[in-house]
């Protein structure tokens, strides 16, 4: 028996050799090491004072300081479209430009792409458009804005072109390379890389900083007119603006829903939200935009019809037309508008300018580089 229990020890002591020889081996400093995961700085995004708390950021593509500084050189490079060999230059900024609240501005309501063709509806501002749920467009076609940037690049009315082209200018231009890799862990530059830089961008496109801002902040007063004009905004009996544009409580002054708002009795658009949903009564029916720099933002609707605030007082005041769509919110329809007296008109539009934000649109953060990538 003693000699048993021996040579379990003696084969137990050897096992334990064995197991530290394996062990040992395993540590040794000429074995490859993993290759760390490629790591971007993160965007720490600051949610102004009374704004929504939820964020619309892709899990696949988060804020970061690497991301955010390639898609602002992209979104300022009129060779994105992949054309330059044409002589044809453009980019996200030839339309979204940053004086008129990342729109086209007056005097044309419609932008013109790369080849002389008009777009069919006036464009949208991109403010505040992380906190839109996923309906972006006026009629709320467009998912995101990874997909409205792909979607850009063969759209005849602006660059058409192609993803090929785009992604074989913007690999061939120095330094966009390296701030591919620095923002993506590698050189490659591809359509879905240069779609995400830019959103990275556009979501960071904050106002918050206009003279209601603050005035809800209690670091100003309004006027007395401006305050009157609050009170038209927001109330029923006023000018009722408020069910589809929000207010105090809405600081983004858009509810992001779709309503017919008395334009038109006649409804041929192929491009209404009722493409898109199918509803009879989404006929007609577009976004409601927000209101914030709308001092900047002209023309105004879905189709540039009116050139003036003072324009489109006067449409809500005198000139809504009914028709079986119109959405049931337009509690004045039956008056033909909420029949302002000129001295509520003057009130109303003090209110909506107390919502220009001049820090917005001239942010330097927002703005054209002061050189890009490949200059010295």
């Amino acid at each position: 028996m003693q000699f048993l229990n021996d040579n379990r020890n003696i084969l137990y002591s050897f096992g334990i050799i064995i197991f530290l020889i394996a062990l040992a081996a395993c540590t040794r400093n000429d074995e490859p090491e993993l290759t760390p995961v490629h790591q971007a700085t993160p965007y720490t995004f600051e949610i102004p004072p009374g704004f929504p708390t939820m964020l619309n950021i892709p899990e696949d593509n988060p804020l970061t300081l690497e991301g955010i500084e390639l898609g602002r050189y992209l979104f300022y490079d009129t060779r994105l479209a992949g054309r330059a060999d044409e002589g044809k230059f453009m980019t996200c900024a030839s339309c979204h430009i940053q004086e008129n609240g990342f729109v086209i501005g007056m005097p044309r309501p419609h932008p013109y792409g790369l080849d002389g063709d008009s777009t069919h509806h006036a464009m949208l501002p991109l403010i505040n458009l992380v906190w839109n749920p996923g309906t972006y467009g006026w009629n709320g076609s467009v998912p995101s804005i990874e997909e409205d940037v792909r979607a850009v690049i063969t759209d005849p009315t602006e660059f058409n072109s192609s993803p090929e082209a785009v992604v074989e200018a913007i690999q061939n231009i120095s330094g966009y390379p390296e701030l591919f890799e620095k923002a993506f862990g590698s050189r490659e530059v591809t359509l879905d890389r240069i779609a995400r830089a830019i959103a990275q961008f556009v979501r960071t496109l904050i106002s918050s900083n206009s003279k209601f801002d603050r005035y809800l902040r209690g670091e100003i007063q309004l006027t007395q007119s401006e305050l009157k004009g609050f009170v038209l905004f927001t109330t029923e009996e006023g000018a009722d603006c408020f069910h589809c544009h929000g207010g105090a409580g809405n600081p983004l002054f858009t509810t992001h829903k779709f309503y017919n708002n008395g334009k038109d009795t006649l409804f041929t658009d192929p491009a209404d939200r009722y493409s898109i949903t199918g509803d009879p009564m989404d006929r007609g029916a577009y976004k409601a935009s927000t209101l914030r720099n709308i001092e900047f933002t002209a023309p105004y609707m879905n189709d540039g019809r009116f050139n003036t605030l003072d324009e489109v007082i006067e449409f809500y005041s005198h000139h809504l037309l009914w028709s079986p769509y119109i959405d049931p919110l337009m509690h004045h329809i039956a008056n033909g508008g909420t029949q302002l007296t000129p001295s509520e008109k003057t009130d109303l539009k003090a209110f909506l300018l107390t919502l220009s934000d001049t820090t917005f649109i001239n942010n330097p953060k927002f703005g054209k580089p002061e050189k890009f990538p490949d200059e010295p």
